[in-house]
């Protein structure tokens, strides 16, 4: 719309909650709507129109409350909307019972009081901001599935046409009373909170005030002309992202806590009334490739990004989603693309993407095509858009299949008829179908095309060990609880009532809370038990038992496996075990059930090269002090199968917790811990966790490394908050050994 308007109709809208800035911040439902027409053509004022909106009544509400009592509530609020009516000086008053009513009503209206004027015909909407149109009444009438009139997706923000001729005001703290007084327009200014709920007076004094701005902006000698609305997206636009392309990070939120059904036209749905960015929502996924409950959402401007940050816990269904600010770069990690095959795949608009999971590594398209286009079947035929050019095997760099796939279909009826197929057969294999987006196929895409999270482990950093080893070989002892599947509201005392008489055979500091990255409880915890024997039985006995939590109704059956320290260790450090690991008692252990650490896919890791810990001249003096083994032992060892290398300098998700019962001073977290201030000089640190050894056996060991005028300083385990067999202590190595930072060394991978 580039000529003016012929008619400007002021509106001001109202919810039984929040006003001013905090409008539509709180999920209350429009009440009152307030409007005046404006004839821009001949610079007249019409009557001043009011629609009473009843409240409707929530099934939730209905199940808090007796019958009786909604009833009651609701007859006095309409007695008291009755009540202000003749108070509120508008010229006409209509009631209407549901939202739907009273947008349809003022559509009616509207339309009548254009064509009684009989001057132009061309309308639109003006308000105080952007929160009337985009934060009332989309949001609600979308949540209640109702038809909006075209009328409501095109407005002016009065706000933006006043700072055109007064560039130097703040839109943040403008309002309707800041105007009118910068133009000289008298308004009797009342002492109000400007966040409380909008009385039918002030409503109707705000759209006269608005409608006398109006007016001004219109004479001389600003002659102003609106002819540029702002617009509200109707639908949702899918696309692409190149890894290339720059994104603001001002435009970009994490909303999080959405059910794991949900797609992205459901954030489009949620975040309605706002304009997001074409293939600007894109759900994220977990280590296993399946959806977290997260997304990032790219709008098309920072406006709309603070706009969406309003709704943090507003509810999709029954559950509310968080809300929080993100960057550029992590929505490209999640929607960004490199491949061009994944390109011309989704450079089809307007087609309906739905995944395949669990296809046979030797699946073709032809036996694809088949699937959902069976000969036999002509009812159940829905096919693929574009015939093998619209089927995308997913496969990893080495050319293997990983048995994922996405097609793609014309028209979502087609894409209808071919989820009834979910779990069908295709040769010997059920086949899972979702529905699936352009963001989630890049993330698949980048996830397999990527390189391994935890690489191999480079060359000894200590290489003057003898060859023979001297640590007892690891040993998995599964002495350890793993209980999965705990209400996040579970606490230390519930945990402890649950496993009952095995309280009395945890060790100390022995309770080991599992957190995810955003330092909540994920539902998995492991218990240190003081034998393997009391470990079965405690998993035998209390697997799949109802665990009840004191602070809140919730209450579920937990999982209950024995494991071993080591498994626990790997997981703690932020990385997860197989489901061959956690059934061992039904199943024969198979694998090594290592999986990467959890993170928002695509994965990233990247490992700086280790530097050497020996520095030249302590080399050679090591080469002197072992000459027959010098050569031999510079050259890298194979580290053992049971050890997962973590280099010291990588960034790795740290998850985990420990909690009772440990003293006051023990750590919440664990890390990398630095050198203590405590040594006499600099050394480098090495960590030898699960060893019986006392502190003789400790000296003896570490002989060949020491001077004579230095001893080796033991740091009892208290200071890392961990126990074992025996007292895990930290040996520090004098001069030879040295490490700038102070970083450990585990013993067990030399």
């Amino acid at each position: 719309m580039t000529a003016q308007v012929d008619y400007l109709v002021v509106l001001c809208a109202a919810t039984s909650g929040a006003g001013g800035e905090l409008l539509g911040s709180d999920e209350k439902e429009l009440v009152r709507l307030v409007w005046q027409q404006v004839d821009v053509n001949n610079k007249k004022l019409g009557k001043v129109n009011e629609i009473l909106i009843t409240p409707e009544v929530s099934d939730s509400t209905e199940a808090k409350e007796p019958d009786n009592v909604v009833t009651e509530f609701v007859e006095k609020a309409v007695e008291e909307e009755e009540e202000e009516e003749n108070g509120s000086g508008a010229d006409c008053v209509f009631n209407a019972k549901s939202l739907e009513s009273a947008l349809n009503m003022f559509q009616l209206q509207l339309t009548n009081e254009v064509n009684s004027a009989g001057a132009g015909t061309s309308v639109c909407l003006c308000t105080d901001g952007q929160l009337h149109i985009r934060q009332v009444v989309h949001p609600e009438a979308t949540g209640k599935n109702i038809l909006i009139p075209e009328c409501f997706y095109s407005f002016f923000d009065l706000r933006k046409e006043f700072k055109t001729h007064f560039p130097s005001s703040n839109l943040k703290a403008l309002d309707v009373y800041a105007m009118a007084e910068s133009l000289s327009i008298p308004v009797e200014v009342g002492t109000m909170d400007p966040s409380a709920t909008l009385s039918p007076e002030v409503a109707v004094q705000q759209v006269q005030t608005m409608a006398n701005i109006v007016l001004t902006l219109l004479s001389e000698p600003l002659c102003h002309t609106f002819s540029n609305p702002e617009r509200v997206n109707e639908k949702f636009e899918t696309g692409t992202c190149s890894k290339m392309e720059k994104v603001n990070d001002n435009t970009v939120i994490r909303a999080r806590g959405l059910p794991w059904q949900s797609s992205d036209q459901d954030i489009a749905r949620f975040f309605s009334g706002l304009n997001i960015a074409k293939g600007g929502a894109a759900l994220c996924l977990n280590a296993q490739g399946r959806r977290n409950g997260e997304a990032l959402v790219r709008f098309i401007s920072e406006e709309h990004r603070d706009l969406a940050l309003q709704r943090h816990k507003h509810h999709m269904g029954n559950r509310y989603i968080e809300v929080y600010k993100a960057t550029g770069e992590d929505f490209l990690k999640i929607a960004g693309g490199t491949s061009n095959e994944v390109a011309i795949f989704l450079s089809r608009e307007d087609q309906i993407i739905v995944r395949m999971r669990g296809l046979p590594f030797t699946a073709t398209p032809e036996q694809v095509l088949a699937f959902f286009s069976p000969a036999d079947a002509l009812k159940d035929t829905c096919p693929v858009s574009g015939g093998k050019e619209g089927i995308l095997f997913v496969r990893y760099p080495d050319g293997r299949p990983t048995g994922d796939a996405f097609v793609l279909f014309a028209c979502d009826e087609h894409a209808q008829c071919a989820l009834r197929k979910h779990k069908e057969i295709l040769g010997r294999r059920y086949i899972e179908l979702f529905k699936s987006t352009a963001a989630e196929v890049q993330q698949v895409l980048n996830r397999y095309s990527s390189a391994p999270l935890i690489p191999v482990a480079p060359a000894p950093l200590v290489s003057v060990l003898p060859t023979v080893s001297l640590l007892p070989p690891p040993v998995s002892v599964r002495d350890c609880l793993r209980l999965r599947g705990l209400p996040y509201t579970a606490s230390i005392e519930d945990i402890l009532t649950f496993l009952g008489e095995f309280t009395q055979d945890i060790r100390p500091q022995g309770v080991h809370m599992v957190l995810n990255q955003q330092g909540r409880p994920s539902g998995d915890c492991f218990i240190q038990m003081t034998s393997a024997e009391r470990a079965l039985s405690a998993s035998q006995q209390l697997h799949k038992h109802i665990m009840s939590c004191q602070r809140g109704p919730n209450s579920r059956y937990v999982e209950v496996f024995p494991c071993s320290a080591e498994e626990m260790g790997l997981v703690l450090m932020g990385g997860s075990l197989s489901h061959t690991h956690t059934h061992t008692h039904t199943r024969n252990r198979s694998g090594t059930g290592l999986s990467p650490p959890p993170c928002l896919s695509p994965p990233s890791y990247s490992f700086t090269p280790t530097p050497h810990i020996l520095p030249t001249d302590a080399a050679a003096a090591a080469a002197a002090l072992y000459p027959p083994l010098g050569q031999v032992l510079l050259a890298p060892r194979p580290l053992h199968p049971g050890h997962p290398y973590y280099p010291s300098s990588a960034q790795l998700y740290m998850n985990y917790t420990a909690y009772y019962p440990s003293p006051p001073g023990s750590p919440t977290t664990v890390g990398f811990f630095p050198s203590p201030s405590a040594l006499s000089t600099p050394g480098g640190l090495m960590r030898m966790p699960g060893l019986t050894y006392n502190s003789k056996d400790l000296i003896n060991a570490m002989q060949g490394y020491q001077t004579p005028v230095e001893p080796v300083s033991l740091l009892s385990s208290s200071l890392i908050g961990q126990s074992g067999g025996g007292d895990p202590p930290l040996v520090s190595l004098p001069g030879l050994v040295t490490k700038p930072a102070g970083q450990y060394l585990d013993l067990s991978l030399l």
